[in-house]
C-alpha cells in the first residue's frame, strides 16, 4: 500500500500517520495566564531538542475556529511553563486535562489534581507527578497548514530547573522507569506504558559520544 497524504485520502479506514510515529512522549504542560488562570494540557507533539543547554519544544495545533491553545498564549505572556511527567497512575487525569474547557476553567480543578508550584515562577505543577521541568519560554515558530486545525505553533523553551521525586531513583542514581511507568501516545485513541527497559551501547563509542547519548553537558 502507498499513498500521497498531501493529495490523497488514506486508503485505510483509519489514517496511519500518527500511528506510525510511535510511541510519542507526552508533554503534560501546566501554565498560568497573565490574569492568573491556571491551565493544564497534554501534547503528544513534544520533544527534547538539545542538552547543552537543555532545550525542549512542543507543537500545538490550533482549534478548528482558529483560536490558539492556552498553553502557547500563557507561555508567551508569562515566559514560563512546566512539563509534568505523565504516568500510568495519572492516566485518567491526563485524559481529563485534554478536554477543550473554556479558558476561564482550570483543568486542575476538573481533574481533581493537587498542585505544587514552581520555584522560578508562579506556574502550577501536578504535585503527584514524579518529575517536572521548569521551562523558560524562548520563541514561537508558526507553521500555516491547510486548515485552522492544521496550523501549528511550535514553542521552544530552555529547561531552567528539574525536579525528581527521590522515591523514583535507583540506588545507582538512575530513574527507575519501570516503576515510574510513563505513558506515551500511540495512534488513534491508543496509548502505551513503559514497563520494561533494555540497554544497548554503541560499539567503540568515545567517552564524548557516550556523554552526548547520556545528555551530560560539557
Amino acid at each position: 500500500m502507498k499513498y500521497n497524504p498531501p493529495t490523497e485520502k488514506s486508503p485505510l479506514p483509519y489514517t496511519p500517520f500518527k500511528a506510525l510515529t510511535v510511541p510519542r512522549p507526552i508533554g503534560w504542560l501546566s501554565s498560568i495566564s497573565s490574569d492568573g488562570i491556571e491551565n493544564l494540557a497534554p501534547y503528544s507533539q513534544w520533544q527534547n531538542l538539545t542538552f547543552d543547554p537543555p532545550m525542549v519544544m512542543f507543537s500545538a495545533n490550533q482549534y478548528p475556529d482558529g483560536r490558539r491553545k492556552d498553553s502557547v498564549v500563557n507561555a508567551e505572556e508569562t515566559g514560563w511553563f512546566v512539563w509534568n511527567m505523565a504516568t500510568w497512575d495519572l492516566r485518567d487525569a491526563v485524559n481529563i486535562s485534554a478536554m477543550a474547557l473554556p479558558s476561564e476553567e482550570s483543568e486542575f480543578e476538573r481533574a481533581g489534581l493537587e498542585r505544587s508550584y514552581a520555584d522560578l515562577s508562579n506556574t502550577p505543577m501536578v504535585a503527584a507527578s514524579p518529575a517536572h521541568f521548569e521551562c523558560r519560554y524562548h520563541s514561537t515558530h508558526r507553521l500555516v497548514g491547510n486548515s485552522n486545525v492544521g496550523t501549528i505553533d511550535v514553542v521552544y523553551a530552555t529547561v531552567e530547573r528539574i525536579h525528581i521525586d527521590d522515591e523514583f531513583l535507583t540506588a545507582d542514581g538512575k530513574l527507575d522507569i519501570p516503576r515510574v511507568k510513563p505513558i506515551a501516545r500511540m495512534g488513534y485513541y491508543d496509548y502505551t506504558v513503559v514497563t520494561e527497559t533494555f540497554e544497548m551501547r554503541i560499539p567503540g563509542a568515545s567517552a564524548a559520544a557516550a556523554d552526548g547519548l547520556e545528555g551530560a553537558p560539557a
